[in-house]
């Protein structure tokens, strides 16, 4: 499950985002690759269009639908991104950590056998939500250390600068496929992520 905001969706230069060069380079392993949720977009060259990228939503409005998607698509794997508009839109700022914090006890809770992948945000043109961007991103992996095993912190911020941003907020399309290797390489990373449930091992469950 691609799950976040507009990042996710692919809004503004490239509709399906990072999705599309991701699917590719999961395919072109041989991993069998089912994006999963509500919502649907993309181009032609992006094998599953199946997302869950809400663009404009902050933390707290994942957090409040996100017990009703988790049933609905049964994901193996999240991949989560974000906090973009919780910054953007100066909504409580110094409590996005913790907002974040209690999404993922939401997701754990509902599905624990899931691996979850929580990813840093990626930089922003303007000085000032630049700030907000870092200081964001520095909270995050003291955050994800506390979540358990299966909580997986993904560094995107650092795959990108500004000069990948199509409008000082959203990636262009050659910045969302500097976003899709960062995926790629920490599902990688985590074998079980890659296999259905009842195929893992029991090592992994």
């Amino acid at each position: 499950m691609p799950l976040g905001d507009s990042i996710t969706d692919g809004f503004t230069s490239y509709p399906g985002g990072y999705r599309v060069r991701l699917w590719q380079l999961l395919a072109a392993a041989r991993h069998t690759v089912d994006f999963v949720g509500s919502m649907t977009n993309g181009p032609a060259e992006l094998g599953d269009h199946d997302h869950e990228g809400h663009s404009g939503w902050r933390i707290d409005q994942l957090d409040a639908q996100i017990g009703t998607w988790l049933p609905q698509s049964d994901p193996r794997t999240i991949m989560l991104l974000i906090g973009t508009n919780d910054l953007n839109q100066n909504h409580d700022i110094a409590n996005a950590p913790a907002r974040l914090s209690g999404l993922i006890d939401r997701i754990r809770a509902a599905k624990p056998r899931c691996e979850l992948f929580v990813a840093t945000i990626p930089p922003q043109s303007n000085a000032t939500l630049e700030g907000r961007v870092r200081a964001y991103n520095a909270a995050i992996p003291s955050v994800v250390a506390q979540k358990g095993r299966r909580v997986h912190l993904v560094r995107m911020y650092e795959a990108l600068t500004t000069a990948d941003l199509a409008d000082g907020i959203h990636p262009t399309k050659a910045g969302y496929d500097k976003m899709a290797p960062v995926w790629y390489n920490a599902l990688r990373a985590v074998p079980s992520s890659l296999v259905p449930l009842r195929t893992a091992s029991a090592s992994t469950r």
